[in-house]
């Protein structure tokens, strides 16, 4: 049973791989709506309520979905959330088709309201797989796995437009859909066959050898003082803890800053900075490819501080600051250069670095006591998208109000908040602040 939780990776590399599939399944219809909004002649405005209508329900039921895995752990959520992101996408690509036809009225009200129902069922990914992660991987690994799990954000933006794309060329929209949910298909039928993890067993055992041992040693020499004014609580402490709610804050404007590059990258490099058409595709395309580095690699470097002297409050809280920090320098770089090159490669690492905390954010979570890090994990990517949900409308409004340069001016000056946030954020999984 140890030599299961000392090599965690194949679990870890399921869960990155599950992660990744659904991210396909989420990012799909960037790519397909082109197709779908012809077929029906939508208005961009259309679309974004399909955007949002996803946005809406990932929001709505990041709580519940964490507190699902909670209860009946990341094997079983993940695996069922596999077979509704293949039953939805089918749902999807059949809108047009028969009754889903009847108005365009109808498809794209059965359009958002599967998008909607997409949404829901992508929801626990991530709170799911922090679970997994707090009850299989060692604590010592435990951020370089969410790292790699995390990657799937830029993995999953890699793959989708060159698959979707390829297959929508020749056989339409529909049948690039259906090819997009392939992956998640292989994914739920591995689930079905991946042998259930004895992590969470090892934890079991090694938590109540060390309640013994406190046990003993209360009763024969008095228990030092923790540091950093913090002491061991019950478990329900960490969630309305200052260090859990500075985090989610923390995490909400990190989502915040990123969703800028999600939803306004391209368009800014092309209208802004006069980049052509293919010219600017590469050049967004540049910040995915980098984050597929460095996510996993700012939790390997947290990981490797905690570890040594910088301690498991500072080594996580080093890589996040240093990230979230550089990432509005080299914002507000990108926005006042006069290079178009320059501020695309600027905000290409910026998106990197802000990215790379991924790690150190999750790994907090997945060292929270009392088996709730699902449920902590879904109300900190609660905030997360709640910032997600605020960018992509705010940004462009700031932009026509003051101009593009101030608006990313704006979004630097968050990320620094954010990093500041963290010297607040102490080991909340571990521990709880005194009154």
């Amino acid at each position: 049973m140890m030599n299961a939780t000392r090599r965690p990776w194949p679990l870890v590399a399921m869960l990155s791989a599950t992660a990744t599939a659904g991210y396909i399944c989420r990012v799909n219809i960037s790519t397909a709506g082109a197709l779908f909004m012809k077929e029906f002649g939508l208005s961009q405005v259309a679309m974004g309520r399909v955007f949002s209508a996803f946005l809406l329900g990932y929001a709505l039921f990041q709580v519940p979905g964490g507190a699902m895995a909670d209860r009946w752990g990341a094997r079983r959520v993940l695996s069922l959330a596999a077979w509704a992101w293949v039953a939805l996408t089918a749902l999807q690509a059949a809108t047009g088709w028969g009754r889903w036809g009847a108005s365009v009225v109808a498809a794209l009200t059965g359009f958002m309201a599967l998008r909607f129902l997409m949404g829901a069922a992508a929801a626990p990914t991530y709170p799911a797989a922090a679970q997994g992660v707090s009850r299989w991987v060692p604590v010592s690994f435990q951020g370089r796995a969410t790292g790699i799990v995390i990657a799937s954000v830029g993995l999953g933006s890699a793959i989708a437009p060159p698959l979707v794309s390829a297959v929508m060329v020749r056989w339409g929209w529909r049948a690039s859909l259906l090819a997009s949910a392939l992956p998640a298909l292989a994914i739920a039928v591995a689930w079905r066959w991946f042998p259930e993890p004895l992590g969470a067993s090892v934890r079991k055992t090694e938590s109540s050898q060390d309640r013994t041992i406190a046990s003993s040693q209360d009763r024969t020499i008095p228990r030092p003082p923790s540091p950093s004014g913090l002491r061991r609580g019950k478990p329900a402490s960490s969630l309305r803890s200052r260090s859990f709610a500075l985090l989610t804050l923390s995490y909400s404007l990190q989502g915040y800053v990123g969703y800028i590059f999600v939803t306004w990258f391209y368009l800014y490099l092309v209208q802004e900075r006069h980049f052509g058409l293919l010219e600017g595709a590469w050049m967004s395309s540049l910040p995915w490819v980098l984050s597929i580095v460095s996510i996993p690699l700012g939790g390997l470097v947290a990981d490797r501080l905690a570890a040594g002297r910088l301690g498991p409050v500072w080594g996580p809280r080093a890589v996040a600051m240093t990230g979230m920090a550089g990432s509005g320098v080299l914002i507000s770089i990108g926005a006042h250069t006069a290079s178009a090159v320059l501020a695309a490669v600027s905000l290409a690492v910026a998106t990197a670095l802000v990215l790379s905390v991924e790690g150190p954010f999750w790994s907090t979570v997945t060292r929270m006591p009392g088996g709730r890090s699902g449920t902590a994990g879904g109300i900190m990517n609660t905030g997360c998208n709640i910032g997600g949900l605020l960018s992509p409308t705010l940004t462009p409004m700031l932009a026509a109000s003051i101009g593009w340069e101030p608006a990313l001016h704006v979004a630097a000056a968050l990320a620094v908040l954010a990093a500041a946030l963290w010297l607040g954020i102490g080991a909340c999984g571990d521990a709880r602040v005194v009154d």
